[in-house]
């Protein structure tokens, strides 16, 4: 099967200055996030992708279709939706949308029927005609995303969409973002500082760091291999047999003071389970504190292991 993205020892250097290095790696999700700190790569990354920086060594290929040989039809095939705004000044949002539109190569007599779609769909339809610079921050986001999906893009690549929105138009964003992904007609490059976005929209994640790839995880699998990571406060009863009878079951486990434990379920194990044997051994489960490795945890610790594209992603077993 052809990768949305394939990476192969792709470097880019500025000057003396290596911005990405020796990248490598095949992006299959229908969503897929890209992560990193200030500095990362991660702009660069996109840059390369779009052919604005041509790579220094190695090459990448989306859809199979290579960066750099197919530079063309690989730019037919991508949306960008880029971070910055790059409006023409004065013009009315629907003829700006049809003139990307023309750009991406749809003819002139179909532009503006794709312009007005794009803009009903995002929710601009009764603003379509006023001047893009009466905007507010939240409609021109929406205007970027439409001007990104308006030709049919097989990948959609939308840097920090939902920077500096408020709260209402950030909910819209994201419903629209999560409606192109299970629509299945075009697959998603989602570039954000902000984890929530990429949690609530991504099944994939590549994190870069200083230039190199951190971690690279479908996120759908790791959260069914993430073991399950409980607190526990009990009071009265038998604890001794209780704890005993967890340890049974295949938890790994530890005592803080007498009424506290942490423990780690293994997949087979479920929260009705320990309060059967709490009920078993007469102990009274006060407090109980159920959670999965969040996104969060999953970048926390590819920033600690950083720099080996190689390595799995690891999660604690246990936590202080």
């Amino acid at each position: 099967m052809t990768s949305v993205i394939e990476l192969e020892q792709l470097s880019v250097t500025f000057g003396t200055r290596p911005i990405l290095k020796s990248l490598s790696g095949a992006l299959n999700g229908r969503a897929i996030g890209l992560l990193g700190p200030n500095g990362a790569g991660k702009t660069s990354l996109i840059h390369t992708l779009l052919g604005f920086h041509p790579p220094t060594s190695g090459t990448a290929r989306i859809f199979g279709q290579d960066i750099t040989k197919d530079a063309k039809l690989v730019r037919q095939t991508i949306g960008y939706m880029p971070e910055s705004d790059s409006f023409i000044a004065k013009m009315s949002c629907v003829h700006f949308v049809r003139l990307m539109a023309e750009l991406s190569g749809i003819p002139a007599k179909h532009a503006l029927e794709r312009a007005h779609e794009a803009l009903f769909y995002v929710g601009l339809g009764e603003a379509r005609y006023r001047p893009i610079d009466s905007y507010s921050l939240g409609m021109k986001q929406l205007a970027k995303l439409a001007q990104a999906i308006v030709h049919g893009p097989k990948l959609i690549i939308l840097d920090e969409p939902t920077n500096g929105l408020d709260p209402p138009t950030r909910s819209r964003m994201i419903a629209l973002i999560r409606q192109i992904r299970d629509g299945g007609r075009a697959r998603i490059l989602l570039s954000s500082h902000l984890l929530r976005d990429v949690e609530e929209c991504c099944d994939e994640i590549l994190v870069l760091k200083d230039g190199q790839i951190a971690a690279n995880c479908n996120l759908e699998e790791e959260r069914k291999a993430n073991r399950k990571f409980i607190e526990l406060e009990t009071r009265g009863g038998n604890r001794q047999a209780f704890v005993e009878a967890v340890g049974n079951l295949g938890c790994e486990y530890a005592l803080s003071g007498e009424r506290r434990m942490k423990l780690i379920m293994n997949e087979t194990v479920e929260i009705n389970d320990l309060y059967r044997l709490a009920f078993d051994h007469e102990v009274q489960i006060r407090r109980l504190n159920f959670k999965r490795d969040s996104l969060e945890d999953i970048f926390l610790k590819a920033m600690e292991n950083g720099g080996d594209a190689s390595r799995e992603i690891e999660i604690a077993d246990v936590r202080g």
